[in-house]
């Protein structure tokens, strides 16, 4: 449970974070979700295995050219102002009926995934660090990658997650100060390429860009593209793995922590409730990773090529998406009107009713599988591409059972 739904629950809303009421209330028994699961995967596989022999994808080089340009500048002074006036909240805002941790949980972190979807990393035109001049003291090492980003998005995790008090105000400008502090330092030394790979919010949303319709090609240009192509766009770098990782544990973790008996264990076990909840977080993020390493492993062997892992990470960021929308979406519909109604100050109610239990559910599910049938045809692009044409789909294997265990995983604690 986000640190706002246990703020709503503690206000005696009566929303969940993702959750859609009692099992009964989904349109489908689980059973058939797995069917449906299984059957897109296995049979997107086999199609794949029989009529997609060569790589497609171009990356950075496929697109067709929009006249059009951002205003950045301008755009990204207004996010300033919005930042500013989120601090403001925080800082002075009410104990009861606080906008601020609707703003940030909500609006900004659940907000930029549908916006990074639609209109690509829209983060980087709107990240106010970037009114910094670019002026380096260095160049960023290249073995830096994007782990200052991972690390960065665990501690938002935890935050949302783990913290003893998520939604309060002073636990938010806590990490705000800390983030602050850390992207500014990071850009006065390292220039804008800092923001690119050190700054969490960026890089979530960049990650998720690579999905949008609308890229940038190597030359920079402003294009409309097959999404499959940003996909294939992104580069393998030290980390983004881990940072992949970071968002499919926390995502995993997530779900599985309103189950009545992690609820239990973490009131009642000997580590407390944060030191348990740590834990179950790492270890939720480890597990991902290591499921991640072992299949890569075993795909290299039965390709004949080393070193897959970075060069497969961007196969796993359509899963962490569709994990994204299925435990968002019904927090983003309702707390997201919250989140609204008390930044303004309007004089209205929520619509708890605003999407039926049905329609939460099948979004979730589909996003869960859709997630899933991409990654499973970016990796088999990726694949036909680097392993031996003679062992490209059975070096596939290893992938495709990676898909369903995450398959299993992510629908499991939909419904559990």
């Amino acid at each position: 449970m986000t640190g706002v739904a246990q703020l709503a629950f503690a206000q005696v809303t009566g929303v969940l974070a993702h959750g859609v009421g009692d099992r009964s209330d989904l349109p489908i028994p689980l059973f058939y979700a797995y069917a449906g699961a299984f059957a897109a995967l296995v049979v997107s596989f086999l199609a794949l295995g029989l009529l997609w022999a060569d790589s497609r994808f171009r990356g950075d080089r496929a697109g067709r050219v929009i006249p059009l340009r951002w205003p950045a500048g301008p755009l990204r002074v207004f996010t300033l102002l919005a930042v500013a006036y989120t601090l403001g909240w925080l800082v002075a805002g009410p104990a009861d009926g606080n906008a601020g941790p609707y703003l940030v949980y909500v609006l900004f972190w659940v907000g930029l995934v549908p916006a990074s979807l639609l209109f690509g990393p829209v983060w980087r035109v709107l990240n106010p660090f970037r009114l910094l001049p670019d002026r380096p003291r260095r160049p960023l090492p290249f073995r830096l990658g994007y782990w200052p980003a991972a690390v960065g998005l665990l501690a938002f995790t935890w935050m949302e997650l783990v913290a003893p008090e998520p939604a309060a105000p002073a636990t938010l400008l806590v990490f705000c100060v800390l983030y602050g502090t850390a992207q500014l330092a990071g850009t006065l030394l390292y220039g804008h390429a800092w923001l690119s790979r050190g700054d969490p919010f960026e890089v979530y949303s960049t990650l998720i860009g690579q999905l949008s319709p609308l890229g940038r090609r190597a030359d920079g240009r402003l294009v409309l593209r097959n999404p499959f192509d940003g996909l294939d766009a992104l580069e393998p770098a030290p980390g983004l793995v881990a940072t992949v990782c970071v968002l499919l544990g926390g995502t995993g973790y997530d779900g599985f922590s309103s189950a009545p008996a992690w609820v239990n264990a973490l009131q009642s076990g000997p580590l407390g409730r944060a030191g348990l909840g740590t834990l179950g977080l790492l270890v939720a993020i480890a597990g991902v990773a290591v499921l991640y390493g072992v299949c890569l492993g075993l795909a290299g062997l039965i390709g004949g090529t080393k070193g897959l892992a970075p060069r497969f990470a961007h196969s796993l960021v359509p899963v962490a998406i569709g994990y994204l929308i299925a435990h968002y979406f019904s927090l983003l519909v309702i707390e997201g009107q919250r989140a609204i109604i008390l930044s303004l100050g309007l004089d209205a109610t929520v619509d708890q009713n605003a999407v039926s239990p049905a329609t939460i559910a099948t979004v979730q599910v589909l996003a869960i599988v859709i997630g899933h049938v991409v990654g499973v045809v970016a990796a088999h692009d990726r694949s036909v591409r680097l392993l031996r044409p003679d062992r490209a789909v059975a070096g596939q294997i290893p992938l495709f059972l990676l898909m369903i265990c995450y398959t299993i995983g992510g629908l499991t604690l939909l419904f559990a």
